[in-house]
C-alpha cells in the first residue's frame, strides 16, 4: 500500500506545481497591461459618408458596462479607425483576456484532477 500512496502524493505535487505555474502566467500576463472584461471583442464596422465607406472599429461587450457622455451604459465603445492607438490597445487588452481564460480553464481541469485524486483513493480504479 505505501507505493499508492506514493504514487498519489506524487501527482499530487504535479498538479499543485502546474497550478502555482499557471497562476504565475496569469500574473504576468496581468502585469503586462489592462485586460478587457469578460465577455469584449473587438468588431469592425461601417460608415457610409457621401462619397465613401470608412471603417472603424468598435470594442463590444455582452452587457452595457461603458459609460457614456449621457452617463447611461452602453455595450459598445468606439476605438476609431484601424491601427489607432485606442484600436491596438483594446485588441491587446482582448488578447490577454483570452489567453487569462484559457489558463483558468485549464487551472479548473487541474483543481477537478485534484478532487479526483484524493475522492478515488479508497477505489481500485486508478
Amino acid at each position: 500500500m505505501p507505493k499508492k500512496t506514493e504514487d498519489i502524493e506524487l501527482r499530487a505535487d504535479l498538479i499543485s506545481s502546474a497550478l502555482a505555474t499557471i497562476s504565475s502566467q496569469i500574473q504576468q500576463i496581468e502585469a503586462t497591461g489592462a485586460v478587457a472584461p469578460p465577455g469584449c471583442c473587438v468588431l469592425r464596422y461601417q460608415a457610409r459618408g457621401k462619397d465613401r465607406i470608412y471603417w472603424y472599429y468598435k470594442l463590444h461587450a455582452t452587457e452595457p458596462i461603458f459609460p457614456t457622455k449621457s452617463g447611461k451604459m452602453s455595450k459598445y465603445k468606439h476605438l476609431g479607425k484601424g491601427g489607432s492607438p485606442t484600436h491596438i490597445d483594446a485588441l491587446m487588452q482582448v488578447t490577454r483576456r483570452t489567453q487569462i481564460e484559457g489558463l483558468q480553464r485549464t487551472k479548473a481541469a487541474l483543481h477537478q484532477c485534484w478532487s479526483d485524486l484524493y475522492d478515488n483513493r479508497g477505489s481500485t480504479d486508478k
